[in-house]
């Protein structure tokens, strides 16, 4: 299916790469699965515009980001407000619109939230590795020839008129994830959760933490109180495998919530952020402030449920 020139981008931002819902299954052979770090906000947003939720779509961080649509083309901005704009008018987000070829679309700077996700009717039309066309920034490969977009980029897309009758479409109030700058993540324990001294163990939960601004996609870094291990033992551990969401505590005490950008970590692991809420570790941006909650497994399988079933609701009242 022959692909059209869809979007050029002008300015790129802090960081614009394409996310997909990522590369799973390769962690034994060191592939992190990478994919959007907020994958509600993409998710709806693909479903919006009429594709399937693992589209391809552009993952926007904080601000300075600036595209031409270079043919009708219908769109969704979801995820954090980065006060997007077409041709200078405000845009609602969680809704599909419409461009025209040569319209403007703006992400100046955010209110609230991290990253932005532009999906459109279509997808981008990007080859995929290892069955994802997310972006490992890292490695070097996926995505757009394996890197993140850059000024003069023109994105492929396929079949965009397809899509155009999806424009008006809208996520209802309730389903919106809006992101905040006072976070509060449920988590249940980690796997060395024992060896930290039970003062310190009750000091993360009580302690209000802020986003460094040395945080990216491998993991956010948090300052705020240290949490120290049992005393004489070693720094790290063995390297394991690791799921997003783990938190990490390294020789200086400071966590690390770990993102989509690894798949070991030699340090102990605390807590682990609950599947519902891996969504909004996206949207942490600097200095933001986080808060632990403890849960359990039950609870945390039943906040899952709701995420999908929010899912589920969008699947089905947008299906084509």
């Amino acid at each position: 299916m022959a692909a059209v020139d869809l979007l050029e981008i002008i300015t790129p931002g802090i960081l614009a790469s394409i996310q997909d819902a990522g590369r799973q299954g390769f962690g034994e052979i060191g592939v992190a699965p990478s994919g959007a770090a907020d994958g509600y906000a993409c998710r709806l947003g693909n479903l919006l515009v009429g594709n399937l939720e693992n589209a391809a779509a552009i993952e926007i961080t904080l601000m300075g980001f600036q595209a031409r649509f270079l043919t009708e083309t219908v769109f969704a901005v979801t995820g954090a407000d980065l006060q997007p704009s077409l041709n200078g008018r405000a845009l609602p987000m969680w809704t599909a619109l419409k461009a025209a070829p040569g319209d403007i679309l703006d992400l100046p700077s955010p209110v609230c939230g991290c990253r932005a996700y532009l999906a459109v009717g279509g997808g981008f039309h990007i080859p995929a590795v290892m069955g994802s066309r997310s972006t490992n920034i890292g490695a070097g490969f996926g995505g757009f020839d394996g890197r993140m977009l850059r000024a003069g980029d023109r994105l492929p897309g396929c079949r965009p008129g397809h899509y155009l009758a999806c424009a008006g479409r809208s996520i209802p109030d309730a389903l919106k994830a809006l992101p905040v700058s006072e976070w509060v993540l449920r988590v249940i324990p980690g796997p060395q959760h024992d060896q930290f001294p039970e003062a310190r163990r009750r000091q993360f939960y009580e302690a209000v933490y802020t986003v460094s601004g040395k945080s990216d996609r491998t993991g956010v870094r948090l300052e705020g109180p240290t949490i120290e291990k049992e005393a004489g033992a070693p720094d790290s551990i063995l390297s394991e495998g690791i799921l997003c969401g783990a938190i990490q505590v390294p020789g200086d005490g400071k966590p690390i919530i770990l993102l989509n950008e690894t798949v070991t970590g030699g340090y102990r692991k605390i807590a682990v952020v609950i599947a519902a809420d891996l969504p909004l570790l996206g949207q942490l941006a600097p200095g933001d402030t986080v808060r632990f909650q403890e849960t359990d497994r039950s609870s945390a399988l039943a906040l899952l449920r709701r995420v999908e079933a929010a899912v589920d609701w969008v699947r089905g009242n947008f299906s084509d």
